[in-house]
């Protein structure tokens, strides 16, 4: 049975994407701690990161560096975050998110009902700022 990541991959669930490549894609988290909180997941899915083959493994983490990268221009966080867990869904997934706080990386502080227009301007926002980081080609319309 395909993951919930894979439907969101393939159109079968709404995502708000900002990043989209033959290996993966990043998309914003329905229930994010900060705004732009991304997460950055690999097409095939691999259940474990250990399991992740090296190669795609170092894309992934330089994926979630350029978004890293965008979200520290967009909302000029403190710190960004980089988190991977793996207990949500059985798919690889690192998620990535500007922070102000430690308490930014309690997952229960994770807004669990975000403003819709809200998280579209975010994503908007790391969209804009990965284009203007030279990553136009990986960039999909909003």
């Amino acid at each position: 049975m395909s993951s919930v990541f894979t439907k969101i991959i393939d159109g079968q669930i709404p995502g708000r994407f900002v990043w989209s490549d033959p290996e993966c894609v990043a998309f914003l988290t329905v229930e994010p701690l900060r705004p732009g909180h991304t997460m950055v997941v690999p097409r095939a899915e691999i259940d474990h990161w250990l399991d992740v083959p090296d190669d795609l493994a170092q894309h992934l983490f330089t994926v979630a560096r350029h978004i890293g990268r965008a979200q520290r221009n967009a909302f000029d966080p403190r710190r960004v975050g980089l988190l991977v867990e793996g207990y949500g869904v059985a798919h690889v997934h690192l998620h990535v998110w500007p922070s102000v706080s430690p308490d930014d990386f309690d997952p229960g502080n994770a807004e669990r009902d975000p403003d819709p227009a809200a998280m579209d301007a975010a994503a908007e926002q790391l969209r804009s700022q990965l284009r203007a980081h030279g990553h136009s080609e990986f960039v999909p319309q909003g």
